[in-house]
């Protein structure tokens, strides 16, 4: 009888296993599962196992294919099979990316399984997200277990959850609205309004969970989106193929569903580093994680719908560097650091007893050197608080008013910048081993 119900486990088990080759599957009782994900920059990490070697993915609704990359310590434990090469497109002002192109990978994100899963390794050390957030970053995961799985994000608990689809039930909210996507190259686009003054415009939306800003637009004479007299022109983010940089601003009002968000974040990104994005014609730009995370999201690629439902971060202002500095992490550097788990009394020392003036010569000092994180200034707004103040790119930022810069994450550091205005930023910097301080105050970049 045992070995009967065995026998029929394996076929359950193999039948499953062969339904969920090519797409995901949930592999459990329940077909349901949460993983927990870190909240860095506004945007979703979380851990994918390729493979059977655990990496830290983004959750991007903008990628179709999974991008895996900063793989070159790991990659023959990955066991990557490339089949052929390709050019990948992004925003930015570079040349496309080459890539492989590689099949029948195992993937799993919690016990969602795909065992026959495509994807593009890229192997240019230039592209390289975890510098630039401050955290360990393998790879990019978006439409492949969106088109296959309902899921959930839930941004204030920072946890996913993926149901199959056949299991998932929507719950009675009455705070929630279901909203209808469209899509285009396997991306998600939900229609939105932005005002202006008395106006109203209609706009047609990428949902960007890959993007940390709150809302792009792409600047149009003829349906009247163009920027505030208010603007300043600045560093917007990175994408595959490069830096891209246009005009920061603010939006009376921002409208989604029944949803209002007064006094919103908005970029206009330069079309110089947009044309592969203006391709699909109708789209009028991003609404990004600045936005989403005050949501708690219900995505059904299957059904074309989106739940939103409000949470603890709606009502969050939105806010702007007021520094000017954007920093990425430099690698590491040797700290001196006091050592309280020595005790001087105890520690080793030579004695000359016989000298007429005792001396102690201590060998092993309270001090020990460790590799700390290294922030350095990657971007500087011209005009801005700290380039009068005289920073530069490249110097490495040692102190932040008065404490060690590597106590902090690269968030948290970053996080200062956003502070009031007049706020008085103290920093110590390393600019090629000569030790300098500046003193600014933060001031808001739309009165410049």
């Amino acid at each position: 009888m045992k070995k009967s119900c065995y026998f029929l486990w394996i076929l359950w088990l193999l039948s499953n296993l062969a339904f969920s080759q090519g797409k995901f599957y949930v592999q459990n009782d329940k077909e349901t599962d949460k993983i927990k994900f870190q909240l860095v920059n506004n945007l979703v990490i979380l851990p994918v196992e390729i493979n059977g070697v655990t990496l830290s993915f983004l959750l991007d609704t903008g990628v179709s294919k999974p991008i895996v990359f900063n793989i070159f310590n790991i990659s023959d434990s990955l066991k990557i099979k490339k089949t052929e090469k390709v050019f990948l497109r992004g925003l930015g002002e570079g040349e496309q990316i080459e890539a492989y192109k590689s099949e029948k990978n195992m993937f799993r994100v919690g016990d969602a399984i795909n065992l026959n899963q495509d994807l593009y390794a890229i192997y240019n050390a230039d592209l390289d997200f975890s510098s630039k957030l401050g955290f360990p970053v393998h790879g990019i995961i978006g439409f492949d277990l969106f088109k296959d799985l309902v899921v959930e994000i839930n941004y204030a608990k920072q946890y996913l959850k993926l149901t199959n689809p056949s299991k998932y039930k929507y719950k009675v909210c009455r705070k929630c609205e279901l909203l209808n996507l469209e899509f285009y190259n396997n991306k998600p686009f939900v229609a939105a309004s932005i005002g202006k003054e008395n106006a109203k415009i209609p706009v047609k939306l990428l949902i960007d969970t890959g993007g940390s800003d709150a809302l792009w637009l792409f600047e149009s004479d003829s349906l009247g989106i163009k920027s505030d007299k208010a603007f300043f022109n600045d560093f917007l983010g990175h994408g595959l193929s490069g830096s891209v940089y246009g005009k920061r601003s603010k939006l009376d009002r921002f409208t989604i569903g029944s949803f209002n968000l007064e006094t919103t974040n908005v970029a206009y990104p330069d079309s110089l580093f947009i044309v592969y994005a203006k391709k699909h014609t109708s789209r009028n730009g991003s609404i990004s994680g600045n936005i989403l995370k005050r949501f708690n999201l219900v995505f059904d690629y299957k059904n074309a719908i989106v739940m939103l439902k409000k949470n603890k971060y709606f009502k969050e202002p939105f806010y702007y560097n007021k520094s000017g500095i954007e920093l990425h992490h430099n690698g590491l550097r040797l700290v001196r650091e006091q050592d309280d788990k020595i005790d001087l009394e105890k520690s080793s020392m030579l004695r000359n007893e016989n000298a007429s003036n005792s001396t102690r010569i201590i060998l092993n000092p309270q001090y020990k050197l460790t590799l700390k994180p290294a922030y350095a200034v990657i971007e500087l707004r011209e005009n801005s608080a700290a380039y009068k103040a005289g920073l530069k790119i490249n110097d490495i930022i040692l102190t932040i008013n008065g404490k060690p810069a590597h106590q902090f994450t690269l968030q948290q550091v970053m996080e200062k910048f956003y502070d009031d205005d007049g706020k008085q930023i103290k920093l110590r910097v390393d600019r090629k081993g000569i030790i300098l301080n500046f003193n600014f105050k933060l001031e808001s970049p739309l009165l410049n």
